[in-house]
């Protein structure tokens, strides 16, 4: 996607020139990217030795119900990642940042990532792998519905992120592919809300933020400059 994975041919040269509007010779610092990739695996991490805890010392760090707040935990840490990748692109434009371009992608593939464990914790230890729930669970619950469509979305996405499927697809091609970013991120904001019985303060958070994201880029894209 162009606004998420990684960068189109238009994008990198937007970056160029945000790039130039920093002090000469500004660049990142070469451990900064590792660093952020080790930050934003914390979580998964964390939720790991959670379960841990709780199965061998009893300690209900993920609540009386473990794999029911351990499917939240890591979904919302996949919309936070999902957002985040949206956001480069207007951080960029406004700050006038232009390295941060690479880390469309690689917050794009750590939102697929906590998607795919979010997944993987309802297939697998919800519904402990039928799929005839899975398959009743997806036709009748709408938010369900939604959610797997949206992560459905994202696979292409993650697949072709690599800067040989632009070369394969074509930037004007790839860009259209990747614009699905948007759907996805659209169900998953839907997603969270119908998911989410009593409080929706947080998934209307999320909406917000998406809602400028998207604002911002349509604005841009009706302005003459």
């Amino acid at each position: 996607m162009a606004e998420t994975l990684v960068p189109s041919a238009s994008g990198e040269a937007g970056a160029a020139r945000a790039d130039r509007a920093r002090p000469a010779g500004f660049r990142p610092p070469g451990w900064l990217h590792p660093l952020v990739v080790v930050a934003a695996l914390v979580p998964f991490g964390w939720v790991c030795w959670a379960f841990y805890s709780d199965l061998v010392h009893n300690t209900r760090l993920l609540t009386s119900e473990p794999i029911k707040e351990a499917e939240h935990f890591t979904g919302k840490w996949a919309l936070r990642f999902l957002l985040t990748c949206l956001a480069v692109t207007p951080v960029m434009r406004l700050a006038r940042v232009g390295w941060l371009v690479k880390y469309r992608r690689t917050f794009g593939l750590l939102a697929f990532f906590y998607a795919v464990v979010h997944l993987g914790i309802y297939f697998g230890l919800d519904i402990e792998l039928m799929w005839s729930n899975l398959v009743e669970d997806v036709a009748e619950r709408l938010y369900i519905t939604l959610g797997m469509l949206g992560l459905l979305l994202m696979v292409p996405l993650a697949v072709t992120s690599t800067k040989g499927w632009i070369r394969r697809l074509g930037n004007r091609r790839w860009t259209a592919l990747h614009r699905l970013v948007y759907v996805s991120a659209i169900l998953g904001c839907i997603h969270f809300y119908m998911a989410v019985k009593r409080d929706v303060t947080e998934p209307l958070i999320f909406m917000g933020i998406l809602a400028l994201s998207l604002g911002l880029r349509w604005r841009w894209a009706r302005s003459p400059r």
